[in-house]
């Protein structure tokens, strides 16, 4: 029999999608800093095996590794079944699941790549669906556990060039929101995400225009990492929005007419609309 020392002894397990860049990266360093053994989710496998060696060197984790393309139903059904290992055995369950993957477009529905948009949405919306189903059945048969996805401040807004982008984003929150009320008396935290602009890849990967913003929107991916596992050692909120800056941003938004908010988006709309 396992005595309680060695129960305790045993890492805490978190699995981070897209976890080679931007804000997965920055979670998966925090989160080894933590102490957590990681299983680390993304397409490259040749960046994952580099990122996997950092972390065990400079943090002396675990890390697995799982190439996978998560807009696939291949990809989302390899990593459903890492999760479900953990339901025969303890020392495998995922402790904690960072839905992170995702990427941003630019440009109107009537021109912009269909297969893009299609992506995103199974992305988005359905490999996020079906991960964090995986997980939560795994966490309430321990009566324990964390989802945390990484929605944005878009999930409060509407805009041009950017209409599956905004959407999927209110999916996640919402779909976050009501899930943390249904789990938490099994004991599930669950958190929606929800930074402004970021410093990271993720505008360059989508060849996004970031000339007209600002110095002071912008957020650094550590800090804003450290403000959602903060949070979700305490217990609350769901919703966290990083700096006060942007929570006084989403009170706007939150009680604005619709009409005023499509006219406060226009900056955020210049950095998505297509090349002329």
């Amino acid at each position: 029999m396992t005595s309680p020392t060695n129960r305790r002894a045993t890492p805490r397990i978190a699995l981070v999608t897209g976890a080679t860049a931007g804000l997965g990266a920055a979670f998966a360093r925090a989160l080894a800093r933590r102490g957590y053994a990681l299983v680390l989710v993304a397409r490259d496998a040749e960046r994952l095996a580099g990122a996997a060696a950092s972390l065990r060197a400079g943090h002396g984790v675990e890390v697995e590794v799982i190439a996978a393309d998560l807009a696939t139903d291949g990809g989302v059904d390899a990593v459903l079944e890492r999760i479900g290992e953990g339901a025969n055995d303890a020392a495998r369950a995922i402790a904690l699941l960072v839905n992170n993957a995702g990427f941003g477009t630019k440009g109107s529905l009537v021109t912009s790549d269909p297969v893009a948009q299609e992506t995103m949405l199974r992305l988005h919306v359905l490999a996020v669906h079906r991960l964090t189903q995986g997980a939560v059945r795994q966490m309430a048969a321990m009566g324990r556990g964390a989802v945390i996805t990484v929605s944005s401040v878009a999930s409060y807004l509407t805009s041009a060039g950017n209409v599956n982008y905004c959407a999927t984003k209110g999916y996640q929150r919402l779909a976050m929101e009501a899930l943390a009320r249904e789990v938490a008396w099994r004991g599930i935290y669950v958190q929606a995400l929800c930074p402004g602009f970021t410093r990271t890849e993720f505008h360059q990967r989508a060849e996004m225009s970031m000339r007209s913003i600002p110095g002071w929107m912008w957020l650094d991916a550590d800090r804003v990492v450290a403000d959602s596992l903060d949070a979700m050692e305490r217990g609350s909120p769901t919703v966290v929005t990083p700096s006060a800056r942007y929570k006084a941003a989403v009170l706007l938004l939150r009680f604005l007419p619709r009409w005023a908010v499509h006219l406060a988006s226009g900056r955020y709309r210049e950095t998505r609309q297509a090349p002329a």
